[in-house]
């Protein structure tokens, strides 16, 4: 009988020790293994990260905040902020169209306030992204770019990026939906007035369920399947970063829905969308050698691309 009595006190032993593993160490397991199997990839491996902050927002905030950069953009029409993701050592940033969108000078800041002229590599406006390359630029800490294939509902998000220039601004949520179907304009500056002012003008145009909001999208717009999320974003926001715990970039924020009618209350509402990294990734060597630069197309080629909410990079 004493072998029967000690079977039931080893077996809670190791549902106890189990119980541990999945409660508290599974955060730092899967970092390990991913810092473990991603070398050579380009992208950050996480060991620079205290152990105790594996899996937290504050972990994610340090080991990924260096790899979001805000961008200031001169144009035709005054100036622009957005923000950026450093995917090489050597300086490109992938980013939204819609922030660098005829920009005449670049200047982009890094999470330590150094500061570096920006030139346009290529563009592809029917997803919404571009890459642009830093003058002079080495040593910098790469993002590391994870599978959006395996986001799901429910998943702990950060947002990361410079809302209203507000350097390396990080908030958090959770991933709300998936495949959400948005209609945005595909430029910028054609759905902004040279006489704008900081906190009025004519909206963020965005289109989603049939319902227009912030004004009228126009004619020239795309469609894309974005990431849902209710992590705080706004005007800035746009072209940084979506992150999971394990400091993966998962998207890109991109659109914000405001229920203001002319955009002078933009803002989060809990409503934001992100164009999902797969996208990103099988983009990059398009915008490497120009992007396809075309204006026009229905957008229908952006099955899980994007196209952002005009005015998410800020317009002043």
């Amino acid at each position: 009988s004493a072998p029967r009595a000690r079977r039931p006190v080893a077996l809670l032993a190791a549902v106890a020790l189990a119980a541990a593993v999945v409660g508290g160490g599974t955060a730092a397991a899967v970092q390990q293994f991913l810092g473990q199997h991603t070398a050579g990839g380009g992208g950050v491996n996480g060991t620079n990260v205290s152990q105790s902050s594996n899996g937290t927002v504050s972990g994610v905030a340090e080991q990924v905040s260096p790899s979001v950069v805000r961008i200031d953009t001169r144009t035709g029409s005054g100036q622009g902020t957005g923000s950026g993701i450093v995917i090489t050592a050597d300086g490109e940033i992938v980013t939204n169209n819609h922030v660098v969108s005829g920009a005449s000078e670049i200047q982009v800041t890094m999470s330590d306030g150094k500061k570096y002229s920006a030139k346009t590599v290529g563009t592809d406006p029917a997803k919404d992204l571009a890459l642009i390359k830093l003058q002079g630029a080495s040593g910098l800490k790469p993002a590391k770019l994870g599978d959006s294939g395996q986001v799901r509902v429910g998943d702990q998000v950060v947002a990361i990026g410079s809302p209203d220039r507000l350097t390396g601004t990080v908030t958090s949520g959770i991933v709300s939906a998936l495949d959400r179907e948005v209609n945005v304009p595909k430029s910028e500056q054609r759905q902004q007035s040279p006489q704008r002012g900081r906190s009025g003008g004519d909206g963020w145009p965005f289109s989603f369920d049939g319902q227009q909001f912030n004004g009228n999208t126009g004619s020239d717009t795309t469609s894309y399947k974005a990431i849902q999320t209710d992590a705080s974003l706004n005007p800035g926001n746009s072209g940084g970063a979506l992150v999971n715990l394990n400091g993966e970039i998962v998207g890109m924020p991109s659109a914000i829905y405001s229920p203001s009618s002319d955009g002078s209350t933009a803002g989060s509402v809990g409503l934001g969308f992100a164009i999902p990294v797969n996208t990103i990734k099988a983009d990059l060597d398009s915008l490497r050698k120009g992007g396809t630069g075309d204006a026009g197309g229905s957008g229908s080629g952006a099955a899980d691309g994007s196209s952002g909410v005009n005015g998410f990079g800020t317009s002043y």
